[in-house]
């Protein structure tokens, strides 16, 4: 059974679509007042009023005031409509100073510098509290997380985010791939439990993965 957070293996995601564009349909003929970026904020604030398994287009289409059809002027289909969402929620997350912007996202202000003391265990430790936070903020992100391949210009943004902050610990090869998987899965796991995880469980599991990452690093041939 194909649900909201189980987009199945047929479908194509909507940012492999040539420019990440709406439906080929005559323009002319799209309702006026509607664009797929209010329709995407709209989803947002719906996902978090009333939830995933609730989320539906009759209910998007009654929240705009327009009729559910109007809605597939700008998107082919409900899941491509939860993966333009997503995208959205990830780019409230801040990201560490010197991680290159989303492409085609909205210009953020920019970031204050970062504090002279702090390394890349500071700024990993940013990031994931950061990210602890969007996940309980947004409950419906983990399990489309999960479900969609995240490859929308915020998703790439943080990747490349975290492979900065990797890059800085001094890690290569194995060591450094290993690192990777161990702090996305962290990420991902832990904080996708977020209603479930204490704020202390949570930083004490993150000095735990953090010391490891240290200790590996110090290793002479990491």
């Amino acid at each position: 059974m194909v649900t909201a957070a189980d987009p199945g293996e047929t479908r194509t995601s909507v940012w492999l679509s040539p420019g990440h564009g709406a439906p080929a349909r005559r323009r002319s003929e799209a309702p006026s007042g509607l664009d797929r970026d209010r329709i995407t904020g709209a989803t947002v604030r719906l996902l978090d009023a009333e939830g995933l398994a609730r989320f539906s287009m009759r209910r998007l289409a009654a929240g705009l005031g327009v009729t559910a059809m109007s809605l597939y002027w700008y998107v082919d289909t409900k899941h491509d409509l939860l993966e333009l969402a997503l995208d959205r929620a990830l780019g409230e997350l801040k990201l560490p100073r010197g991680a290159p912007p989303a492409q085609a996202a909205p210009p953020a202000p920019a970031a204050p510098a970062d504090p002279p003391a702090e390394g890349w265990s500071g700024r990993l430790r940013s990031l994931a509290c950061g990210y602890r936070r969007l996940l309980a903020e947004h409950p419906w992100v983990a399990p489309l997380t999960a479900a969609y391949p995240n490859i929308g210009p915020h998703a790439r943004a943080f990747d490349s985010a975290l492979q900065r902050l990797l890059d800085a610990t001094g890690l290569a090869g194995a060591c450094r791939t290993g690192a990777h998987l161990a702090v996305s899965q962290f990420l991902h796991g832990c904080g996708g439990a977020a209603r479930r995880t204490s704020e202390g469980d949570f930083a004490l599991a993150l000095d735990v993965l953090i010391a490891g990452i240290e200790a590996k690093a110090a290793r002479p041939g990491a």
